[in-house]
């Protein structure tokens, strides 16, 4: 009677879809997507236009995650947030507490405020309104986008403008990501996620 062979071995899926990865991460597709954008997770589309993630970079990145060394050698995400209306700053603030996640929020009431503290202390992420008092956030924005110095400083404007309005006015530069009002910030809590895995990967210290 002959050997019995062993059963083929089935290879270990290389890619998943975006839910998959969601679900590994245990973040939302939204943050996922960031993640991708961002190039935190390698990905490819189908020709169907469906996103597919390759596993050992979602593997890769919960091991960054979790590795206490690297996740503590950051400091916090550093944001602006330029809102003259005192209701939605304090819905931001309370917002962000909730989160607990390592983020340091500073608060201006103009245009004119966001620069001068943008020229004390350069934060990650600026989340503007574009109408306010004195300096409107389409002045604010084209004076630093104009400053290469700040070329690494996200810009996200919340808006109740439409796209028509924002257009009329001399529209926006195109890397700036544009949500409307009011404030979707399970989206917002999603890119903020994805910009503070980017600095951990970079490996930036506190002292940086």
């Amino acid at each position: 009677m002959s050997d019995l062979q062993p059963p083929p071995v089935k290879p270990e899926r290389e890619y998943c879809s975006t839910s998959e990865a969601a679900q590994m991460l245990g973040v939302s597709l939204g943050t996922v997507q960031q993640m991708v954008e961002n190039g935190l997770l390698e990905a490819w589309k189908t020709a169907g236009g469906h996103r597919r993630i390759r596993i050992g970079s979602v593997e890769d990145y919960l091991r960054r995650r979790t590795s206490g060394p690297n996740t503590h050698s950051v400091g916090p995400l550093r944001v602006l947030v330029a809102e003259d209306d005192h209701i939605l700053q304090r819905l931001y603030t309370h917002t962000f507490d909730t989160w607990q996640l390592p983020i340091e929020v500073r608060l201006v009431e103009s245009g004119f405020d966001g620069l001068l503290e943008i020229g004390r202390a350069q934060p990650d992420l600026l989340i503007s309104d574009l109408v306010m008092p004195g300096l409107d956030g389409f002045a604010m924005i084209s004076k630093l986008r104009a400053d290469t110095r700040l070329a690494d400083m996200d810009i996200v404007v919340i808006t109740g403008l439409s796209r028509d309005d924002i257009d009329a006015r001399g529209g926006l530069p195109d890397d700036v990501t544009v949500y409307g009002k009011p404030v979707p910030f399970k989206e917002l809590k999603g890119y903020v996620q994805a910009r503070i895995a980017q600095l951990q990967r970079r490996g930036r210290t506190a002292a940086a």
